[in-house]
């Protein structure tokens, strides 16, 4: 059996992609940078960087599939224009990489935020989206690799492309913006809360449905996989309810938020030093991210477990690792 290249498994998602394909058989090599490890998983590391593509073609070489999970997922960087170098042209080697070594499926891994979503609505795989209604540069910098897996898809080449939500989970060690809240719940440092939504799915099912795409999806076609659509306000008493602590009750409003996100951001350009409220989150946070996963369900047989069992899943991590 050739090898199957996962590119960021030294990551929170990327590791459970290739946790599932090392339970179903299949030999892993995981593209990692210099002093990344993926831990307790057997895998072959093979070191290089999205950027170069020496290295890409190098670890591509002689795989069967390729699931490009990797992105830089920064919501803010000093140098804006690494975030494109990382998550559009490091795509776009990944995918050439692909396409030279002949290999049978490519599994590209986007992100909801670049699914249109309307103005108090549900969004889809179908709804009309533009690089104008992307709030931020890691948004931008995603719809765009999206775009070029677009393209290559079209050019013949059989990539088929996911949509994650905002999946939780336990190995998010970072962690992500989404395992923050729940990190930030335990160690109570959340004293208050905007209006905002997001669709929360537990990372186990996203990882299944990167393997469920790549067994059944078609080529071309993008596919959400979410589980249930959330305010921010219902997520945090889903954590109470399973904690048994006391949920935030103060809402914050938006133009607070805003003010506070333009204050740490601009002294985060100062600093170097990142932002406790980086502002491109708070610009996001302005659009509830609604979106339905029917598609996923209907054509990949995708059946995620509700959120209140991803957040219960979390909270048992982050409790163990030490966040409580």
């Amino acid at each position: 059996m050739k090898p199957v290249l996962v590119t960021g498994a030294s990551g929170f998602l990327g590791w459970h992609v290739a946790r599932v394909l090392r339970e179903r058989g299949y030999p892993v090599r995981a593209l990692v940078r210099a002093g990344s490890r993926v831990d307790a998983l057997d895998v072959e590391p093979v070191t290089g960087d999205l950027r170069d593509t020496a290295s890409v073609e190098r670890a591509t070489r002689g795989c069967g599939l390729v699931f490009h999970v990797a992105a830089d997922y920064r919501l803010w960087a000093r140098d804006p224009g690494e975030l494109y170098r990382s998550n559009v042209e490091g795509t776009r080697h990944v995918l050439q990489a692909a396409k030279d070594a002949g290999v049978e499926r490519v599994v590209y891994t986007s992100t909801v935020g670049a699914i249109g979503v309307p103005h108090g609505g549900i969004g889809d795989e179908n709804t009309p989206v533009t690089l104008e209604d992307m709030a931020g540069d890691y948004k931008r910098s995603k719809f765009l690799a999206e775009q070029a897996a677009l393209e290559y898809a079209r050019g013949g080449l059989p990539v088929v492309i996911v949509n994650p939500t905002a999946p939780v989970g336990d190995h998010d060690v970072k962690p992500t913006p989404t395992g923050k809240i729940v990190a930030d719940f335990l160690a109570g440092a959340m004293p208050a809360f905007i209006d905002t939504g997001l669709n929360i799915v537990d990372v186990r099912d996203v990882a299944q449905g990167h393997l469920l795409a790549c067994e059944r999806g078609r080529a071309g076609e993008r596919y959400i996989l979410g589980s249930e659509n959330l305010t921010l306000a219902q997520i945090l008493q889903k954590l109470a309810a399973i904690t048994g602590r006391r949920a935030p009750t103060m809402r914050l409003p938006y133009a607070v938020a805003y003010c506070a996100g333009v204050c740490s951001t601009a002294w985060a350009g100062m600093t170097g030093t990142p932002p406790r409220v980086p502002l491109d989150a708070v610009r996001m946070a302005r659009k509830k991210m609604w979106v339905t996963h029917e598609k996923a369900r209907r054509e990949l047989g995708f059946e995620p477990r509700p959120a209140e069992a991803a957040l219960r899943h979390a909270v048992e991590w982050f409790s163990r690792a030490g966040a409580a």
